[in-house]
């Protein structure tokens, strides 16, 4: 099955997720076989790769540690995924090089299968218990067993720094946020966006269906997009600037975009949903503020291209890919002055800056910024150099990556 060129092995139960720009780029390349292990319900194929797909099986022995839930689910999956791997190697798929995220136990026996093989590990994210997400927000206070949890967590992440041959983090907070002795191993490279397809369109236009207005660039838009709408995204802080920002934006419309789903902090109280409770809790005009739920990706482009002003609010946590596609459109961005998203956002340069916890001061800075839009205009346009600059895909992201491919192959 092995060809006589390369051979590059991508492994995400998601995949492609992060990998999806290298795997454009392997496929195209000729002589290059690409092959994907995966689980088995994650998204639709790429045409040309070789897949091997898993599924986690078992549940955790009734006597497991509270401690060691995570670190078994992640010995399960890892489990699985060798089984995967055997199967690709019988198959004559031998790798030369394998792309893994390491987070949920995907990395931990790859050696066993293609020790020839070079690994570059993809560092999304390393959890602690100060200076990041856990115990940033008051409101919702970390539970003290929480500590040791987290710790066990890391387990898969740290094994595979320690078996890989490079590693890469999409930003340099979320490196520095992996213990010190790791730093000279781990790359800072985005993995980019496509500025060409995602760019200020003045001519834009976007109807939303029956009973809704059609709205264009120029007109008084404000958005605020998030996979799901949770705290984590500061969609509480976002929902309790609402009232007084309509109120002094009689003429502003909102379009709210992102699921009903859990998000990956706390849960909602029972029976509701972050978006409930919110519209429970603050006095919200609903004929001027439209929840979109998840639109098709061309939909959620001409979003961006419409928005007069861009809300982006985070934890300090994983930087969203939606932050720099807002900023790639030119969007006037609004952004929490958090890590790290002060990375690709500084206050009064490409864009504005407000404490994540003050909804006052958000719904005031956005204000001043739809009353003013001449004023801000400078800010668009640099927003859209920083995309373009840092973190385009075909000319920024994707030519790093490949050198630290080559560095690797090389043994260098």
């Amino acid at each position: 099955m092995q060809r006589n060129g390369l051979t590059v092995l991508f492994i995400h139960y998601d995949f492609p997720s992060q990998f999806r720009g290298l795997v454009a780029h392997f496929l195209a390349r000729p002589g290059v076989l690409v092959a994907a292990i995966q689980q088995a319900c994650a998204s639709a194929p790429f045409e040309g790769v070789h897949y091997a797909t898993y599924q986690v099986s078992g549940q955790p022995p009734a006597g497991t540690h509270p401690y060691a839930r995570n670190m078994e689910a992640q010995v399960r999956r890892g489990a699985a995924v060798l089984e995967a791997a055997w199967r690709l190697r019988s198959q004559g798929v031998v790798p030369d090089l394998i792309y893994v995220h390491p987070g949920w136990g995907e990395a931990l026996f790859l050696e066993q299968v293609f020790p020839e093989a070079k690994r570059i590990v993809y560092c999304e994210f390393y959890y602690r218990t100060s200076g990041a997400d856990v115990g940033f927000d008051p409101e919702f206070p970390a539970p003290p067993e929480l500590g040791p949890v987290l710790a066990m967590q890391n387990t898969a992440v740290l094994h595979a720094l320690n078996t890989c041959h490079a590693a890469v983090s999409p930003t340099l907070w979320q490196k520095q946020g992996h213990p010190g002795h790791w730093h000279p191993l781990i790359e800072v490279i985005h993995e980019g966006i496509d500025t060409d397809l995602v760019r200020p369109d003045p001519s834009a236009a976007l109807h939303l269906g029956p009973g809704l207005p059609s709205l264009r660039a120029g007109d008084e838009i404000v958005t605020y997009i998030s996979r799901d709408l949770e705290p984590y995204r500061g969609f509480h802080t976002f929902m309790r600037a609402l009232p007084e920002l309509l109120a002094r934006r009689p003429g502003c419309r909102v379009l709210v975009v992102g699921k009903d789903g859990p998000g990956y902090g706390p849960n909602p109280p029972e029976g509701l949903t972050w978006r409930q409770k919110h519209l429970a809790e603050n006095r919200i005009d609903l004929s001027r503020v439209h929840f979109l739920g998840a639109e098709p990706y061309n939909v959620y482009l001409k979003l961006l291209q419409v928005s007069a002003c861009h809300i982006y609010l985070s934890y300090p946590f994983v930087l969203s890919w939606s932050c720099i596609e807002a900023m790639s459109a030119g969007c006037l961005m609004v952004g929490s002055a958090t890590a790290p998203v002060m990375e690709a956002i500084e206050h009064g340069v490409n864009g504005l800056l407000t404490d994540f916890f003050d909804p006052s001061a958000l719904a005031s800075t956005v204000a001043s910024a739809l009353e003013a839009p001449a004023r801000f205009a400078h800010l668009r346009a640099a927003a859209r150099h920083t995309a373009v600059t840092r973190y385009d895909h075909s000319r920024v992201c994707l030519p790093a990556h490949l050198r630290m491919a080559q560095r690797v192959l090389e043994g260098r």
